[in-house]
């Protein structure tokens, strides 16, 4: 099975929506941020190995926190994926803090601040 192949891309989105619902309804963790979501779900074509970006509402030490909750319970997430889906192996899962979102705000704010330096507005109000 190659990376992009229909049947990977079908495996990757399954995966994901077991994962989504088993964090969101079955890990009790208070490490785990409630408005955590995954962001995208990469199975390897061997079904061995996955990777899942998570992506959380909140500062770096929420992502942090919620990462580290995502690994001590890696064990039943697997073992409720494994039960979940009807798959030959059940892959190892590694969880990675996606900063995508974070990133692409920042950018958006210096792409405004140069654009309000260019028209010569300011973020401070006119005296009177």
């Amino acid at each position: 099975m190659r990376k992009n192949s229909a049947k990977n891309q079908r495996v990757n989105q399954e995966v994901m929506r077991e994962l989504s619902e088993i964090i969101r309804s079955e890990i009790k963790d208070p490490r785990i941020a409630p408005m955590t979501s995954i962001v995208a779900v990469e199975v390897a074509p061997d079904l061995k190995t996955c990777k899942v970006y998570i992506s959380v509402y909140g500062d770096e030490e929420a992502l942090n926190k919620t990462l580290e909750g995502l690994r001590s319970a890696e064990g039943y997430i697997r073992h409720n994926l494994a039960h979940n889906l009807n798959l030959r192996n059940t892959p190892e899962i590694r969880f990675l803090g996606d900063r995508s979102i974070s990133y692409g705000v920042e950018m958006t704010r210096k792409i405004e601040e140069i654009v309000g330096k260019e028209h010569g507005e300011t973020d401070t109000p006119p005296e009177e």
